[in-house]
């Protein structure tokens, strides 16, 4: 039962024809990068925020040119793409908002959290920030939004690169119901969260964030987990957030979205850490299907759910390829 409530915390959340693919084992590509490396506290200081409808969203920005959005999964913020920002500004403007309820945005009152709400968090900050049109980079739940939000703003969309999410099939997935059940109870972010922010050898631990859903939870440091975990539960009304956050996953915010998917044409990169055993293990070879302008699938073999935080140099390089620069 541990296991099945953390799962449902972490979630939010056969290859395609010629171009599918298939990565060398996750150890082989644990590659160096020559980026510099960027902290903790190197994110605290880059951190903007643009006043919206839906409250004051936080968010980084590194690049310049045309613009990129990056959407990170639950519980983390866009503290997650930090090294893939690093590898991707050359070429893009890059940018990493955090959603309602999670990260260091600032919810506006009464604002709700659910994914239809961050679809509109998302088109205010754009529109604040004059951009028009993105190439979309998401894992987990923000898997989800990314899907809902190219079918709502499909002009607005130019590519997606998709990491381990939801689909409308396995939304949420049984694995999240738990925990979304114990959130209604008000119990979700006091039960699991603050234990792991006030013991990080437990939260590294197999029964916690980093040994569940990173596939080298102990090269999670003290400060990430504080970076992710720590604005959620600073006060009474943070985790009534947090727990907000957790019960918009139900009932299914994707129902209706593969319809409007088969029509979408917009080239998709589908990324997928068979590590994972939260999301179905066939929801990539579904969003391959569904997608008409897919590009296939890449396994990358033993990679758990947050992989795009571990791997920055796959996700670049699929990056690339996708906008062909």
């Amino acid at each position: 039962m541990f296991r099945r409530q953390f799962l449902g915390l972490a979630a939010g959340t056969v290859a395609g024809g010629l171009f599918a693919s298939f990565a060398r084992p996750a150890l082989a590509l644990a590659s160096a990068s020559a980026a510099q490396p960027y902290d903790a506290l190197a994110h605290h200081a880059a951190r903007r925020y643009v006043r919206t409808p839906q409250g004051n969203i936080a968010y980084v920005e590194r690049g310049q040119g045309p613009a990129a959005l990056f959407l990170h999964g639950f519980p983390l913020n866009s503290f997650q793409w930090r090294d893939a920002l690093a590898r991707l500004s050359p070429y893009r403007r890059c940018i990493a908002p955090d959603w309602l309820g999670l990260g260091y945005t600032q919810v506006a009152a009464g604002q709700p959290v659910t994914p239809a709400a961050q679809v509109d968090m998302l088109a205010a900050l754009l529109d604040r920030l004059d951009v028009q049109t993105v190439d979309v980079v998401a894992n987990d739940s923000g898997g989800a939004v990314a899907q809902m939000f190219a079918t709502r703003f499909p002009q607005r969309v130019r590519t997606l690169l998709l990491t381990n999410c939801d689909v409308e099939e396995d939304c949420p997935p049984p694995a999240v119901l738990p925990v979304i059940e114990l959130a209604r109870k008000g119990r979700y972010a006091e039960e699991w969260l603050v234990p792991w922010v006030a013991d990080k050898d437990l939260a590294r631990s197999d029964k916690g964030l980093g040994g569940l859903t990173f596939t080298f939870p102990d090269k999670l440091a003290d400060e990430t987990i504080d970076m992710y975990l720590a604005p959620l539960v600073a006060s009474p009304a943070r985790k009534q957030l947090t727990d907000a956050y957790a019960m918009g996953l139900a009932p299914n915010p994707m129902t209706g979205v593969d319809a409007k998917l088969r029509s979408l044409q917009v080239p998709t990169r589908i990324l997928w850490g068979t590590g994972d055993d939260i999301f179905a293990a066939d929801s990539p070879k579904h969003l391959d299907r569904v997608l008409p302008k897919s590009r296939g699938v890449r396994y990358i073999h033993g990679a758990k759910l947050f992989f795009p935080e571990e791997f920055p140099d796959i996700i670049a390089e699929e990056a690339r390829r996708l906008w062909g620069v």
